[in-house]
C-alpha cells in the first residue's frame, strides 16, 4: 500500500464513503436493528457540503480507494475566542489498520485546526478500544476528563 492522500470528502465519493461510514457504525454497535436511520447518515453527508455546518470530514484515498475517513467540527468555547477543533469520527478499512492511515487522518486534523486558528484538537474513544488507544497515546495527551452524559 502506498501512501495515501489526506483530502476533503467530494460529492462524488458517497458510494465508498458509506461503507467505511457503516463499518464505523457497526463497530460502536449501530448495527442491524440499532443501525442509524438512514435519514440520519444523509443528513451527515449534506453537512459535509454546506458552507453554514461546522461539520467537516477528510477521507484517506489511495488511487481512488477510500481506506478511512474522519469527521470533525468546530465550535465556539467560553476559554477561548477561536473555534476549538472536536474531532468525532474516525475509522480505517480493516485492511489498512496499522498502516499509518489514522495517524495521517489525525494529523489532517490538525492541520485544518491550525488553518481554522483553533488552539486544540481533542475527541474521545470507549475505553475498551485499546487498539486505537495505543495510536492516541502517541500522538496526544489525555485529559484527564470523565465523559458523562445523558440520552432522550
Amino acid at each position: 500500500m502506498s501512501s495515501p492522500s489526506i483530502r476533503p470528502v467530494r460529492r462524488d465519493d458517497f458510494d465508498k464513503w458509506l461503507p467505511l461510514w457503516d463499518g464505523y457504525n457497526a463497530f460502536y454497535g449501530r448495527a442491524g436493528a440499532t443501525a442509524l436511520k438512514r435519514e440520519i447518515t444523509d443528513m451527515t453527508w449534506s453537512r459535509f457540503f454546506d458552507a453554514y455546518e461546522p461539520v467537516r470530514a477528510l477521507v484517506a484515498d489511495d488511487g481512488g480507494a477510500l481506506l478511512g475517513l474522519v469527521h470533525y467540527l468546530f465550535h465556539r468555547s467560553t476559554t477561548a475566542i477561536a473555534p476549538i477543533c472536536y474531532l468525532q469520527d474516525l475509522f480505517t478499512a480493516q485492511a489498512a489498520r496499522g498502516k499509518g492511515v489514522g495517524r495521517a487522518l489525525i494529523e489532517g486534523v490538525y492541520e485544518q485546526a491550525k488553518l481554522a486558528g483553533s488552539s486544540r484538537v481533542y475527541w474521545q474513544t470507549h475505553e475498551t478500544n485499546i487498539t486505537a488507544q495505543q495510536l492516541y497515546d502517541r500522538i496526544a495527551e489525555r485529559s484527564g476528563f470523565i465523559v458523562y452524559r445523558k440520552l432522550f
